[in-house]
């Protein structure tokens, strides 16, 4: 369940993103205070009186019903996953955390997962809540090269955020962060007793401005499946298609697969990766497992 912070925080910024039109109400060209929504007009559009829709937004509201907290969302024209984070936040979500409190992140993928991944053809990494990577195939190292040339584990939010290289190896790096900062939001929602995505959310928010600025928005977001460009440092820009899975039996780990248009200029970039790879290892010596 969200602190109450949270709930004010994220019911106050969806609704500044409604606007009266969008909604069918009537503005007679009043000046407005407030962009969006104001709290009465959430309640009426919601039917609940305006004296609780005030106490849930402050967070003061235990137990919401569920009939409640769906009318909230429709009046605020909630996306799926913005419905469920509400959810989550007010009476702890429909969904079970995604590890147990104080059990360890998963540091590592199954044997069974590892051959998986080594016989794909497209490059795959897998990833945890906290945006650590644990996983990939040979590709999937040489696409993301430099997220593995740092020291310690390798972390993708850390590179984004930190990292003065991701500027120019993200095609559109603002995006990047934007919604890189709407899925920790997601997975804290889901699981606000992970210590290892509490850590690096508090390390982002104290190192990075652009994190706090996009933190602030409230945005939440699944990596689900979409385009990107990836401007590898000798390949050349090379424009994806990414899907994202969850992985049945390991618990809070979501795989990640990129593939390209065949006889694209982009196909033909990704196909240079394992020779790309194998001629960095030759120059540096292996590449580890």
């Amino acid at each position: 369940m969200g602190t109450k912070d949270d709930v004010r925080e994220f019911l106050i910024s969806r609704r500044a993103h409604v606007t009266p039109q969008e909604v069918g109400l009537p503005t007679y060209g009043e000046d407005r205070r407030v962009p969006g929504l104001r709290r009465e007009e959430v309640a009426e559009l919601a039917g609940v009186s305006l004296d609780y829709y005030i106490r849930l937004e402050r967070g003061t509201v235990r137990g919401a019903s569920d009939s409640v907290l769906n009318a909230i969302a429709r009046a605020l024209r909630l996306n799926d996953l913005e419905r469920d984070h509400l959810f989550r936040l007010v009476q702890g979500g429909p969904a079970a955390p995604i590890t147990r409190p104080g059990d360890p992140a998963p540091t590592a993928v199954r044997s069974s997962v590892r051959r998986v991944l080594d016989n794909m053809a497209v490059p795959a990494v897998v990833y945890d809540a906290a945006h650590d990577i644990v996983a990939a195939n040979e590709m999937g190292r040489a696409l993301y090269h430099f997220h593995f040339d740092t020291d310690g584990q390798p972390n993708i939010a850390r590179f984004i955020f930190l990292d003065p290289r991701a500027r120019a190896f993200y095609g559109d790096w603002s995006e990047a962060c934007r919604m890189t900062a709407a899925m920790l939001r997601l997975e804290a929602g889901r699981d606000p007793l992970n210590e290892e995505l509490t850590a690096i959310i508090g390390e982002l928010s104290t190192r990075s401005p652009q994190f706090r600025q996009d933190w602030a928005r409230h945005e939440v977001y699944e990596h689900r499946s979409g385009e990107k460009t990836f401007n590898h440092p000798d390949l050349g820009p090379i424009h994806v298609t990414f899907d994202g899975f969850a992985m049945p039996g390991e618990d809070g780990l979501s795989i990640v697969t990129y593939s390209a248009e065949p006889g694209t200029p982009d196909a033909d970039r990704l196909a240079l990766l394992p020779a790309w790879a194998a001629a960095q290892a030759g120059a540096s010596g292996p590449v580890a497992p």
